[in-house]
């Protein structure tokens, strides 16, 4: 190689190299208010019930896409609106603008079903509520066994992919409820206190298309002191 080719090679792979790190920076996600929350556990603290590879991808991928996906839509909302709590946002869609709002609320609920999902898991090994929380379940729903038939029933029967949960409204009163997609139960006037995620991306690779299977499981990862705190 005479000094003119090689001239010309080191040209092109600088531009090459330049290239490349423009081209990654513009697929960088918009920054924004909000962050993805750390998990909090290891990835395979809630094993064998969820898998770790499973907890990876469903943290640092479908939940990183919503936080990264609220960021966009909300750089072009008013500053007013931009600079709301994720729970205002999704108590008052109506305040966002309506070319917005879809992707507010997709992306929104995403995030924030999941950050509440990560904190109340937690492996208990099939315990149970106690306290206050278990006092309002038996009298709500005649009973710990009832209310799991109850919440069980709403996780399975959601057509595609969506959410069941135990929510509360303003005067603590409890009741079972199912969302589709990521809406939020937050955008009903209702504090969800504990949800289980029925999207696929959530169990298919531990349990497949058995979305019975895992419901039974998530009996044993739930936190339920976190879920005592949310009533409280």
């Amino acid at each position: 190689m005479n000094r003119r080719d090689a001239i010309k090679t080191t040209l092109l792979a600088g531009a090459a190299i330049l290239t490349t790190k423009q081209s990654f920076a513009a697929e960088a996600p918009p920054t924004g208010p909000f962050t993805l929350p750390p998990l909090g556990y290891a990835f395979d603290a809630l094993e064998p019930f969820i898998d770790a590879k499973t907890m990876e991808i469903h943290h640092g991928r479908h939940h990183k896409a919503y936080v990264d996906n609220l960021n966009k839509a909300l750089v072009k909302a008013p500053a007013p609106v931009a600079a709301l709590s994720i729970e205002a946002l999704l108590k008052d869609l109506s305040a966002v603008p309506e070319e917005l709002r879809t992707a507010v609320r997709n992306n929104g609920g995403g995030h924030h079903n999941h950050t509440l999902f990560w904190q109340t898991l937690r492996k208990n090994e099939g315990g149970k509520p106690s306290g206050d929380l278990a006092k309002t379940i038996d009298a709500t729903f005649s009973g710990y066994e009832a209310f799991q038939k109850q919440f069980a029933e709403a996780a399975t029967k959601v057509f595609g992919s969506g959410w069941a949960w135990l929510v509360a409204d303003a005067s603590k009163k409890l009741s079972i409820i199912s969302t589709p997609n990521q809406d939020s139960p937050l955008s009903q006037n209702l504090t969800p206190l504990l949800g289980i995620d029925v999207w696929e991306h959530a169990y298919y690779l531990k349990y497949q298309n058995k979305r019975a299977d895992y419901i039974a499981a998530f009996w044993n990862v739930i936190d339920w002191e976190k879920v005592e705190s949310r009533l409280s």
